[in-house]
């Protein structure tokens, strides 16, 4: 099988870019570079190479949604009216 390369074209934020360009020339690299690591870890592992999570679901969060849940169960939560003007 002969590797034959193609062009992908990718559309990101500017700033994003300019910031991952910067990130990967610090580990030497260029952003085509990088981005052949992610499909090529991405393809090895079946799977996105890293987590992809929303923080609502943080372990942090969840306990203090936990707690805040304990506190309502138990009638202590402070009542306060919606004031809209």
């Amino acid at each position: 099988m002969q590797n034959t390369t193609v062009n992908v074209t990718l559309r990101l934020d500017r700033e994003i870019k300019e910031n991952a360009e910067i990130l990967f020339k610090e580990l030497g690299m260029n952003l085509t570079t990088a981005f052949n690591v992610f499909v090529r870890q991405a393809l090895r592992q079946g799977k996105i190479p890293f987590e992809v999570a929303d923080p609502f679901y943080s372990e942090k969060n969840m306990g203090r949604l936990r707690e805040s849940i304990a506190k309502a169960e138990a009638g202590k939560l402070k009542k306060r009216a919606l004031i809209e003007e």
